[in-house]
């Protein structure tokens, strides 16, 4: 279980090695002291990442490297601010009070990891499934570098973990270096990304604005969602339902922030890798080549489907837009020596991803599907067509109504503002550029891999770019614009109700029959791990407390545990496992049926031989509990019992290195 010590030991951590490698890039990116601090965050967790993990992969992941890593990182980014000479503007900088309140509106999306502790039992927020990937920071932390796959031991997939695992590794590495849990360090790590998108918008807010007000207006921004407790108060149920589709809508910062901060990560590394871009010069090749490496390494769909259209028509651009031939030749050569440099650092996450993909026979990745808005009020095949403008007049308004009129209002200024400096007049064009491909390819194309993280992550870099523009403009329109301020407002009021229930259930979770039972785990999962070694595989229900959160996964062993599993259950096995989706399903039909108890003798004998399972684990709570199989076959042997709570069996003769 995290402590609040662990965390509050962490978080500064991750401040303070990123901040000290952040700070010296950003104020030789920007020139400008108050904007770099603001970049810091961003710029060094994603410097500092991309390096570290080359860097402990060939020398070891232990405390001790890690923690000469990170004093290094720390030596070198104080020495090289102390000696930058790059002159300094302090009139743009972000306020320290807003600093301040940034790290306390970064807390939010972290209540969602945090465990909350009712009356005799542990409450989880729905949030904690996508956090199941805890246990790939534990995997991380126990056996160092590259991670093994966590969730499945078969032999019939490579063991390596095939997964943008940047940011977990991240959070790894301060677990390691503070001692840690992996759990502790989620959290800690949640919060740090959280900050750090904050960060990057307010500085970019105010140094397109030039108005410091824009810093707490993204704060505010951030805190709205969607439209929908507001629709549901003003219109029925059953008409909302047949108006607009069930397929789920993108989701606001706040929401974004609590479930999957990687995304997050690789949104404000893409941002960040636009604005290098605007001032690209053969110094900053390398520095862009890292910044968009670690874009991809967070998220395949951000870093790499979003970021690799984005900079393609921003370089389109850019090159229609550059007078004389020595000009576009130097971009083009030096956006291709930071691609170069990008791909040569994830080249192990692209080889992986494309074995992957091929080994889940789904065709390609990427489908083109456009964004269903529309529900059965519109009959097919005029719902097809209406869905295209409805994703832009409908469903953007509705799911962002905070940011999305007022930014692309405020965007659609600046873009025909033809007394902008040349400088930021190409900036604001790149980072339009950027927000149109977010959010264009998020409206025609899905991905096929389990869930449409294209869709439904891909948006983000959209989403941060919109808020810089709509913090940016309402600052302005509150002096000069007063009618369009007032809209501006209207639509962020509109969109608190729905973001503070984001929050609500953040604090106060899923409150449960089984909450107590939920408490108890840790005590077994603690005798689990007295016979189980570091690499030894284990099997349990998939289905154990399937229902602490939303969606069912195998949360209890994912927090818990600090073991590897032989199958954790579908939810995990279809994001992390390469196997086509008919063997999935017949995967889980087998584990189900077993500790449901109606497993064969063939089932028992395929779950000891083909799966690397080497521990058995019953619970009272598994229907195979009443009518236990395992007792009386001489393959498994009990090493533990706790009466009518559970049993440990080891399979026997296997070996305790298994994969």
């Amino acid at each position: 279980m995290p402590s609040l010590p662990d965390v509050v030991i962490c978080a500064p951590a991750a401040l303070v090695v990123c901040g000290c490698v952040g700070a010296p890039l950003a104020r030789w990116l920007v020139g400008e002291r108050g904007l770099a601090w603001a970049l810091a965050p961003a710029l060094g967790w994603a410097v500092f990442s991309t390096l570290a993990l080359p860097i402990l992969t060939a020398t070891g992941f232990s405390r001790e490297s890690v923690a000469v890593l990170c004093g290094a990182a720390i030596i070198g980014g104080v020495f090289a601010l102390r000696r930058g000479s790059v002159p300094l503007d302090r009139g743009l900088a972000v306020p320290l009070w807003a600093f301040a309140a940034a790290a306390l509106v970064a807390v939010l999306p972290a209540l969602g990891v945090w465990p909350k502790m009712a009356t005799g039992g542990l409450v989880l927020a729905d949030p904690m499934f996508d956090h199941s990937k805890i246990a790939i920071v534990d995997d991380i932390l126990r056996l160092g570098l590259p991670p093994g796959n966590p969730f499945y031991g078969g032999a019939d997939v490579p063991q390596q973990l095939v997964y943008y695992y940047l940011w977990h590794f991240s959070a790894a590495v301060f677990a390691a270096l503070t001692g840690t849990g992996g759990w502790a360090a989620d959290i800690a790590l949640t919060w740090f990304t959280a900050f750090a998108s904050l960060s990057l918008m307010m500085g970019l807010a105010i140094g397109l604005s030039g108005r410091r007000l824009a810093a707490p207006l993204v704060l505010l921004l951030c805190l709205a969602a969607s439209l929908d407790p507001v629709l549901r108060a003003g219109f029925p149920a059953d008409f909302l339902e047949r108006v607009l589709s069930p397929v789920q809508a993108p989701q606001a910062w706040i929401f974004q922030a609590t479930w999957t901060p990687q995304h997050l990560a690789a949104a404000g590394s893409v941002v960040l890798a636009v604005l290098i871009l605007m001032r690209l010069s053969w110094r900053l090749v390398p520095l862009l080549g890292i910044v968009a490496a670690s874009g991809f390494e967070s998220s395949v769909w951000v870093g790499g489907v979003i970021f690799g259209a984005g900079a393609f028509a921003i370089g389109v651009a850019v090159l229609f837009g550059e007078k004389g031939v020595r000009r576009r030749v130097d971009f083009l050569l030096q956006a291709t020596a930071a691609a170069l440099i990008a791909a040569v650092l994830a080249y192990p996450f692209l080889r992986d991803d494309f074995a992957a993909s091929a080994a889940r026979q789904l065709g390609s990745p990427v489908a083109f599907l456009p964004y269903r808005v529309l529900g059965s009020l519109v009959s097919d095949p005029m719902r097809r067509l209406l869905d295209l403008p409805a994703y832009w007049i409908i469903l953007l308004p509705v799911a962002l109504p905070a940011i999305y009129p007022a930014g692309a209002g405020s965007l659609f200024g600046a873009v025909t503002d033809q007394g902008k400096a040349p400088a930021e007049r190409r900036l604001i064009i790149a980072l339009a550029l950027l927000a149109a491909a977010s959010l264009g390819i998020a409206w025609l194309f899905a991905s096929t891999i389990a869930n449409n993280d294209l869709g439904w992550r891909g948006v983000l870099p959209g989403i941060l770019v919109l808020t810089i523009f709509a913090a940016a403009g309402l600052s302005r329109w509150l002096s000069m614009a007063p009618r369009r301020a007032l809209a501006a407002m209207v639509c962020l009021v509109l969109g608190i109700p729905d973001g503070l229930a984001i929050m609500a259930d953040n604090a106060v979770g899923r409150r449960l029959p089984s909450a107590g039972a939920l408490a108890e785990t840790p005590e077994l999962w603690a005798a689990v791990r007295r016979h189980v070694g570091p690499e030894e595989r284990i099997a349990n229900n998939p289905l154990f407390f399937f229902d602490s959160v939303e969606w069912p996964v195998n949360i209890s062993w994912a927090l818990f545990a600090d073991r590897r599993s032989c199958f954790a259950g579908w939810n995990l096995a279809r994001a992390f496992v390469p196997l086509p989706e008919p063997e999935l399903d017949r995967l889980e039909q087998l584990f189900d049926r077993v500790f449901a108890g109606d497993g064969s003798a063939q089932d028992l004998d395929e779950i000891a031989t083909r799966y690397g399972c080497q521990v058995i684990v019953l619970t009272a709570r598994d229907g195979v509990w009443q009518r236990d199989p395992f007792a009386a076959n001489p393959r498994f042997h009990l090493i533990e019992e706790s009466a009518a709570k559970w049993r440990i069996y080891r399979v026997v003769g296997m070996s305790s290195g298994g994969g």
